[in-house]
């Protein structure tokens, strides 16, 4: 029994059969938001005159769970040399970041797959850069900016949730794009995620999404639109994609400085979850050593990421969500999770499960994680307030940042410094209300 309460214990190994269903809970509540954005990218991208082959999706979707699961690993048992430490010592779960979608898909549509890997494995040095001057420079970035680059976030992500709730790129080759069969499946899907979450407790609850889009990929098999082949012609076994050259990346100095600024929102994301982690395990904010190792944790990730095919990760909320309601804590349970994963990496059926779920089911599971992004970002600026200052920032930012990015021909003709900020809505918010909170002066 006395084993059994190490659990509660962030050191300390359970029983292999007490911990392993702790770990599980927290895969199951991470699986289908971490495979989401590749999802969407390979969907985006397969609309240019690019075209990703089924086998390479689901080698994207194998090295999205690999790499999810190896930097979930280092968070827990830290690299440590001297006084610098790689990993938070921490129970942090890591997956794939939405931040980083919008930009991908920008980069997508102009440059292709290569250069969103380029400019990941490049923004990725600022990460690191943030983790090892944390206690120099945590005062620059006002949560007012983190607010509006999360509300510029949101909304570009809704945009993308609300085309794949009609069938996305697929069903407008079809001719189906917004019939009553998509619409019914997103719908669907979208609602059995609002009860689960409105109506149960404890696993049941923090597994809405995975639990939504199973049944709705049930109900969209019924209906005929589910192609079982592709799962059948994967293999068992298989290595995920090969780690890519560097003479395969595509470089390009407008996605490599937009990435670099969302980086720093995923740095951001990952200071956020640390503390609400910390405070719910030990009633206490986080150490700068364990948000500095965590950051960096974060950068070594994001960089050993791009290399392995994958996007960015960072700390996952849901997780801590479970952290908070169970109190469990234990390193040892969240590890066999992340092993399962790692595991899972390399079995590409379930890679093509994931891969044959209908864009419309999957829209009906994400617009409501994108809605929470632009929520949050809500709650930020409310709890930063509404003064002088930062009522003239916020006009400032949405009137110029946002107002112009999602207008970025606009610009065309203006220094190629200023159009690339606005090529990206997310870097123009975010830009302009950093250089908007420097000019004007704090209130009295």
């Amino acid at each position: 029994m006395r084993d059994k309460n190490l659990i509660y214990n962030l050191e300390g190994k359970p029983p292999f059969l007490v911990a392993l269903p702790l770990g599980m809970q927290h895969v199951l509540a991470m699986f289908a938001g971490n495979l989401a954005p590749i999802l969407i990218i390979i969907g985006v991208i397969n609309s240019t005159s690019s075209v990703i082959s089924t086998q390479d999706s689901i080698s994207l979707i194998q090295s999205a769970m690999l790499a999810s699961g190896i930097v979930t690993l280092l968070q827990l048992y830290p690299i440590k040399y001297k006084n610098i430490q790689i990993g938070a010592n921490l129970p942090i779960v890591m997956g794939t970041t939405f931040a980083f979608v919008p930009t991908a898909i920008n980069v997508a549509n102009t440059y292709g797959f290569s250069a969103i890997l380029a400019s990941s494995l490049m923004g990725s040095i600022i990460t690191i850069f943030i983790g090892f001057t944390y206690k120099y420079i945590k005062k620059i970035l006002s949560e007012l900016v983190i607010g509006v680059v999360l509300i510029a976030i949101g909304i570009n992500l809704l945009d993308v949730g609300v085309n794949y709730c009609a069938g996305g790129l697929a069903a407008k080759k079809l001719g189906t794009y917004g019939d009553l069969i998509n619409l019914g499946l997103s719908f669907s899907t979208f609602a059995i995620i609002i009860t689960i979450q409105r109506f149960t407790k404890g696993i049941f609850k923090v597994s809405a999404i995975l639990i939504g889009l199973v049944i709705g990929y049930a109900l969209a098999y019924v209906v005929g639109r589910v192609d079982t082949s592709i799962i059948s012609d994967a293999s068992w076994f298989s290595l995920p994609a090969p780690i890519i050259l560097i003479n395969d990346f595509h470089f390009e100095l407008a996605p490599i400085v937009s990435a670099a600024i969302v980086y720093i929102i995923i740095s951001l994301e990952t200071i956020g979850n640390v503390n609400g982690i910390t405070v719910a395990a030990f009633n206490r904010s986080a150490k700068e050593k364990e948000v500095s190792g965590a950051i960096l944790a974060d950068g070594v990730g994001c960089m050993v990421a791009s290399l392995l095919n994958a996007l960015p990760n960072t700390a996952f909320g849901q997780n801590a969500g479970i952290i908070a309601m169970t109190k469990i804590i234990n390193k040892y349970c969240i590890a066999l999770g992340a092993i399962v994963v790692i595991i899972s990496a390399f079995i590409p059926k379930l890679g093509a499960i994931f891969r044959t779920i209908p864009d419309s089911v999957l829209g009906g599971a994400v617009i409501m994680i994108f809605a929470m992004i632009l929520i949050n970002g809500i709650k930020i600026v409310a709890h930063a307030g509404f003064s002088n200052k930062n009522v003239m920032i916020l006009g400032v930012t949405f009137g110029l940042g946002y107002g112009f990015g999602v207008h970025p021909e606009i610009t065309s003709n203006l220094p190629s410094y200023i159009s690339w900020v606005f090529k990206d809505s997310v870097v123009g918010v975010c830009v302009t209300s950093m250089i908007a909170s420097l000019i004007f002066a704090k209130d009295k």
